[in-house]
């Protein structure tokens, strides 16, 4: 478990990013933040908001719908108190985000800086300079398998260890990756103990663990808390140094070692606003207007977020046109799935398509028209979401090319629109294809059409499927809806395929209509009343 989170939470701070970014020579520019980040979405509403003296959280996860880091439910139940509901991953010996009787709290995933590159100053193949010591690298061999023509062949590969972590060697030199959760293996206890959590006090006193070296923490309990931080281990870094690019590892100067403390971190407690909100966007932008966190008051090398998008845009637009919100308006701001006017992309900007004449550009004449006059509704039977689904993905070829801006202007536009119609013609026959169409939820056998698109709240990201459709494999993955009133903790939730990974089971996918209709399932804490409903009831042993 110890080496599972290990790798899962390095990955997690993009250590991964800067090991590939190496290997490939590309280590001259180690910028993550302008690529489109899937993420999640959380929001919490107090009181202050609420009708009915009711206390609402928003859990919801924008994960891989299958894979190693895909959600499973579980209810979690022990003779030491736990009594929880919510989602982790297989490996996971406790709930990573959920509800017990108590409290509930989610994550998104934020992006402060969190992993450096330091390019040694080797003296040779094998020593490096510190200040003025002579230091020696350490070396490892890790097996690995390349494919030769399709076949995988086992090799070994040399890397290193400085004093500055992890090292690897490409054409231009040697370089280590230090990110905190090298330092820090102790991220599964700290959600163990957040399981049992009773109250905000206690929580927060976990938290000071400072053992999540990331992720934006949401959060609501019965006594009417609200609270939101942008977590995470940040190291305490000199200021001489731009550590957005390489830095140089030849100095003490550079060799951080002290991290910023949980109080220390952008953070909304109980706001009168009545509500917390994030979608991978600024934690400076996370609550009314002024109430918010002032970037002044943090170091500008912790690099936190400063944009919003259109995840983030929405959400608070909606929660600011509603006086009161009741369970009923929660849920529809949870389902929203339509876009702000303009796109607020936080990668890219596309909003000259709505600049463009149509009688311009004969030849797709109808497909700017369908954009232009599409209601932003990411709909099943919408032909605007479609075309512009189509064009969304047809963008890739173009925005991987570096000397592109990123700024779409007119002609880039114009290319990615033939190349969507001369794709609609070949695989539907018709230049009106309903989103529906195009975009699907597939497990096994089971292909049912869905709504969503990459950025709106209910986010959808797809991959190539079949005669020219695409299918859904990030996005909408747990989502989990938390009353808390008078009467109790209530708990409803739903997960994109269903509660089993095996095909031969009939709750492999028994829950993809029921999401597919933006519905939930209620859950209940009562284990003896849980047991009494069951279908069924085994041992493992």
């Amino acid at each position: 478990m110890v080496k599972y989170s290990f790798l899962q939470l390095f990955i997690a701070n993009e250590g991964d990013k800067a090991i590939i970014s190496i290997i490939e020579n590309n280590s001259k520019d180690i910028s993550f933040l302008d690529q489109n980040k899937l993420g999640s979405n959380l929001f919490a509403f107090s009181t202050n908001i609420t009708k009915n003296g009711e206390t609402y959280l928003g859990i919801n996860t924008h994960q891989p719908l299958d894979g190693p880091t895909s959600w499973y439910e579980a209810h979690l139940v022990s003779e030491e108190g736990t009594n929880i509901i919510g989602a982790t991953f297989a490996g996971a010996p406790c709930i990573l985000t959920g509800t017990n009787e108590n409290l509930g709290w989610t994550h998104t995933v934020n992006y402060p800086d969190k992993t450096d590159v330091f390019k040694l100053e080797m003296v040779d193949k094998r020593n490096y300079r510190f200040d003025d010591k002579i230091l020696k690298l350490k070396t490892f061999k890790a097996k690995a398998y390349i494919k030769i023509l399709g076949i995988p062949i086992k090799v070994k590969k040399k890397y290193y260890k400085s004093i500055y972590g992890p090292t690897l060697k490409n054409k231009s030199g040697y370089y280590s990756v230090r990110t905190p959760s090298l330092f820090h293996i102790r991220g599964l206890e700290q959600w163990w103990k957040m399981n049992k959590a009773k109250n905000f006090q206690e929580f927060y006193n976990i938290l000071k663990m400072n053992q999540i070296p990331g992720y934006n923490i949401g959060y609501a309990d019965k006594n009417d808390t609200i609270f939101y931080i942008s977590n995470g281990i940040i190291p305490k870094r000199n200021n001489s140094y731009n550590w957005t690019n390489i830095v140089p590892g030849n100095t003490k100067k550079t060799l951080w070692n002290e991290y910023y403390q949980t109080e220390e971190l952008p953070q909304v407690i109980s706001p009168k606003s009545g509500y917390v909100y994030n979608a991978n966007h600024s934690p400076f932008k996370s609550t009314s207007l002024d109430e918010n966190p002032n970037p002044n008051d943090f170091a500008k090398n912790m690099n936190f977020e400063l944009y919003d998008n259109n995840r983030s845009t929405r959400i608070f637009n909606l929660i600011n046109s509603t006086e009161k919100i009741d369970y009923e308006r929660f849920k529809e701001i949870k389902y929203d799935h339509t876009f702000p006017d303009p796109f607020i992309y936080n990668f890219m900007n596309v909003n000259n398509l709505f600049d463009m004449k149509p009688e311009d550009y004969p030849d797709i004449k109808e497909l700017l028209i369908q954009i232009q006059d599409w209601d932003r509704k990411t709909d099943i039977e919408s032909v605007g979401a479609g075309t512009y689904a189509m064009f969304y993905y047809s963008l890739g070829k173009y925005y991987r090319k570096s000397y592109i801006n990123r700024n779409f202007g007119k002609d880039i536009i114009a290319l990615c629109l033939r190349d969507v119609k001369e794709k609609m013609l070949k695989y539907f026959n018709t230049t009106e294809v309903k989103l529906g169409d195009y975009q699907k939820l597939v497990r096994g056998e089971k292909e049912i059409p869905i709504w969503g698109m990459p950025d709106v709240i209910t986010a959808m990201n797809s991959s190539p499927h079949t005669n020219g459709k695409v299918k859904v494999t990030h996005g909408e993955s747990y989502i989990q809806l938390v009353k808390f009133s008078k009467e109790g903790t209530e708990v409803e939730s739903i997960i994109s395929y269903g509660s089993s990974d095996h095909i031969e089971s009939k709750h492999y996918h028994d829950q993809m209509d029921i999401y597919k209709n933006f519905g939930v399932k209620k859950m209940s804490f009562d284990k003896s009343y849980n047991y009494k409903n069951a279908k069924k009831i085994y041992n493992p042993n």
